[in-house]
């Protein structure tokens, strides 16, 4: 089993030829696509929603695909039309409703992957009450909201922590994965630190050459 995984963020990518920019992160061997949807009423800022999965789907892309869903209130069927159209895996902020519980369920009634995101300030200790639920927990690196942002470094010990409580509760399947301001200047200590998941869009998307940066990433993990 591979020991790290690499997620392209599509919003950083050239959506005038998407299905395109996906079929070449294909190629150069990533192991998910992140898809990020803002409302600008969670965060500062409007991206995409579930049309844009569907089209991408009806395109031909196979590969696994994660929601990041930073909207605010949660409505079930915004949830419930991403797994429709094709989402392997719904990611949910801890702070974005008060039945987050709830929320968790329906996706796994859904047989989808379901995960917790964490803002820089959000706190650690929901994980406790619904980790049960979780296949993927995701600390965010800076704040939620506008790509391209240097990480905070402070949250290294917050990942450390939320390793120590996955292994603790003897969920070691769950994957930890971090998002925001990774490059290939801090994701080795990222990893170092417990991660083993990087959403990364800048880094890779500022490149005209996908498969040198993306075997940059992958020999810098490997050593």
């Amino acid at each position: 089993m591979k020991k790290f995984l690499i997620k392209p963020s599509i919003i950083c990518a050239n959506f005038a030829i998407l299905g395109k920019e996906i079929e070449n992160l294909i190629h150069c061997g990533i192991d998910s696509i992140h898809f990020d949807v803002m409302d600008n009423h969670y965060v500062p800022n409007l991206t995409i929603g579930p049309l844009v999965l569907k089209s991408i789907r009806e395109y031909g892309i196979n590969i696994p695909i994660d929601v990041h869903l930073m909207i605010k209130p949660l409505e079930e069927k915004i949830v419930l039309d991403f797994i429709e159209f094709g989402a392997n895996c719904i990611i949910l902020h801890s702070d974005s409703t008060d039945h987050l519980d709830k929320f968790l369920q329906i996706v796994k009634n859904k047989n989808c992957c379901s995960g917790i995101a964490l803002s820089p300030t959000s706190s650690i200790e929901i994980l406790e009450y619904v980790i049960d639920k979780l296949d993927i927990i995701l600390i965010m690196l800076v704040n939620p909201g506008f790509s391209g942002q240097k990480y905070i470094p402070s949250i290294i010990k917050k990942i450390k922590k939320v390793k120590k409580i996955i292994q603790n509760l003897g969920r070691r399947n769950i994957i930890l994965e971090v998002d925001g301001g990774i490059n290939t200047k801090n994701i080795k200590k990222l990893y170092d630190s417990g991660a083993s998941s990087f959403v990364i869009g800048k880094e890779i998307f500022k490149e005209k050459n996908y498969f040198k940066i993306i075997r940059k990433i992958n020999k810098i993990l490997s050593n």
